[in-house]
């Protein structure tokens, strides 16, 4: 029985997993969409999702430039600054459509870019898409992306309901 054991082992020891998801997380961060196998997606979302977050707990602190801020505030991105970087890699090379390397500061995106984007949302800021069997192991293979806005902007279904109003309201009047 796995009584109060959470989390997939995949016949790893600790060291290699936590620089599993270590790398996954980087690179999901970098990119935005990563492709990877089922298991891997739903462990990295629960990862990926607790980075997220304790960068968004700073509120506008984590967005606002340093030179702006109040001491206790810059101590505080400070500390959350370090605590992120403790887990991810500091920078990401990303190879850009010409052929040039970019380097990105992969702390700063969280904190900056990705706290803004989802300062209004409560959670789940990744979406996974199932693929099929991978070819040559028949795994399970899925996309892992971090989702576009806030929960109110990327929705698109109330757009549809509000498009069939307004032609049912042509049609009749």
């Amino acid at each position: 029985m796995r009584h109060k054991n959470q989390g997939r082992k995949f016949d790893r020891n600790t060291s290699s997993r936590r620089a599993m998801f270590r790398n996954l997380a980087a690179n999901l961060i970098l990119h935005e969409r990563i492709e990877t196998t089922d298991a891997k997606a739903k462990e990295l979302r629960r990862v990926a999702d607790r980075l997220i977050t304790k960068a968004k707990r700073l509120g506008e602190v984590a967005y606002t430039p340093n030179d702006k801020l109040s001491e206790k505030d810059r101590a505080r991105r400070m500390a959350t600054e370090r605590q992120l970087s403790g887990y991810l890699t500091r920078f990401g090379t990303r190879i850009e459509k010409g052929g040039e390397a970019k380097t990105v500061d992969l702390v700063e995106k969280v904190l900056v870019e990705l706290s803004k984007r989802f300062a209004t949302r409560p959670g789940g800021y990744t979406r996974i898409v199932k693929f099929g069997p991978r070819r040559g192991d028949n795994a399970p293979m899925s996309m892992i992306e971090l989702l576009a806005a806030s929960a109110d902007e990327g929705d698109a279904k109330p757009a549809k309901k509000k498009a069939k109003k307004e032609k049912a309201a042509a049609a009749a009047g």
